[in-house]
């Protein structure tokens, strides 16, 4: 798919700003143009992207085959229909912008969240073939094709691809973990725990001050010792961030059972939230009679961690004879799955995601 040279219009859609560009063989071929987000009057919400798209369109020497992108939800995503969004109240009642941007470009239009597409763009592009690469270079036979994607930021965001193809569900709410429980707060959402809002407020009850206008950038350089401040504190809101991650994802990885990749604004700060994920993992579960199991089948490992890559990379998977025949089988010894952190970053695995969705789609 590297070397395809279909073009793919792509937007980033935030709240502030529409960032639109053009894709071909996994590349940005356009220099992105940036207009300011429209997010109360449907008719200049619709001009803005237009706008947008033909600008980019206008830019390349060939014609685009599609236009995919994210768009924030609720959504009927499989119909490009965008319902009730709380920052976007322009579309109120429902908005069919992928039909409409179909009528005016005449070319097919997929419309996504952005975890979603985060994922497949790490699938594709991204974590999943790093990590197979390392293995490959490590000698190790094993390889993966299952990814779990989290979006740290001012929300929890989650997408799952099982062997190439991104999980959507019936109702467009495949892989969505937000609205999990709350595995510190049993009756609270996980995104009250996974978010902007939770490390802000993790850090005011912790060090007993004020929240003020302290961002998580700045909690992030109170934890590294750069900022003055509560160090405690600014660490504890990040591992419990990760602690909370991780107590969501030991329900996805127990199904999907495949690498997970971490990216958004909050990753930056890796190196408090990847221990809180690891303990949670290695948390063990109880049975009545008082046994202790592992909460996961799966053994666990920081990918980011020098130690713990070489574990995952060494090969313990073994071929066994099969008895009374001249036949060997392989063995997989060992169940592993890696936690690892986004290289590309969410806005390009968004964009990377949102491209070969589309030629996927086309190729059906």
């Amino acid at each position: 798919m590297t070397k395809d040279k279909r073009i793919v219009l792509t937007l980033d859609a935030g709240g502030t700003n529409f960032v639109f560009s053009a894709i071909t063989g996994n590349e940005e071929i356009v220099e992105p143009v940036h207009l300011k987000a429209v997010t109360t009057d449907t008719e200049g919400c619709l001009a803005t992207l237009v706008q947008g798209f033909t600008t980019v369109k206008q830019k390349l020497d060939a014609e685009p085959v599609a236009i995919s992108f994210a768009f924030p939800g609720p959504a009927d995503y499989e119909r490009g229909v965008i319902g009730d969004l709380p920052n976007f109240p322009s579309f109120r009642g429902g908005v069919p912008l992928g039909p409409y941007l179909e009528s005016v470009f005449g070319i097919p239009v997929y419309v996504n969240n952005d975890g979603n597409l985060f994922a497949y763009g790490e699938a594709l592009a991204g974590a999943l073939p790093r990590v197979n690469k390392a293995l490959e270079e490590s000698g190790c036979k094993r390889r993966y094709k299952n990814l779990i994607g989290i979006t740290l930021g001012t929300g929890f965001g989650c997408g799952v691809v099982i062997d190439k193809v991104l999980l959507k569900g019936d109702n467009g709410c495949g892989g969505d973990v937000w609205c999990m429980r709350n595995g510190m707060y049993p009756f609270v959402i996980a995104e009250e725990s996974v978010s902007i809002r939770a490390v802000r407020r993790v850090y005011a009850e912790m060090s007993h001050e004020p929240m003020g206008d302290l961002t998580p950038k700045d909690i992030g350089e109170i934890a590294n010792g750069t900022r003055p401040g509560n160090v405690k504190a600014a660490q504890e809101s990040f591992r419990q961030l990760g602690q909370v991650t991780a107590a969501t994802l030991v329900n996805v990885l127990n199904i999907v059972d495949g690498i997970v990749v971490v990216g958004g604004g909050l990753s930056h700060n890796a190196k408090w939230i990847l221990p809180g994920m690891m303990e949670e993992f290695a948390r063990p579960v109880g049975t009545f009679t008082g046994s202790l199991l592992p909460t996961l089948q799966s053994e666990v490992y920081n990918f980011e961690d020098p130690d713990e890559r070489a574990a995952f990379l060494e090969d313990k998977d073994v071929y066994l004879d099969v008895p009374h025949t001249d036949r060997q089988v392989l063995y997989c010894a060992q169940r592993k799955v890696a936690v690892t952190i986004s290289e590309l970053g969410a806005s390009k695995a968004i964009n990377l995601g949102a491209y070969n969705y589309a030629i996927q789609q086309l190729e059906k």
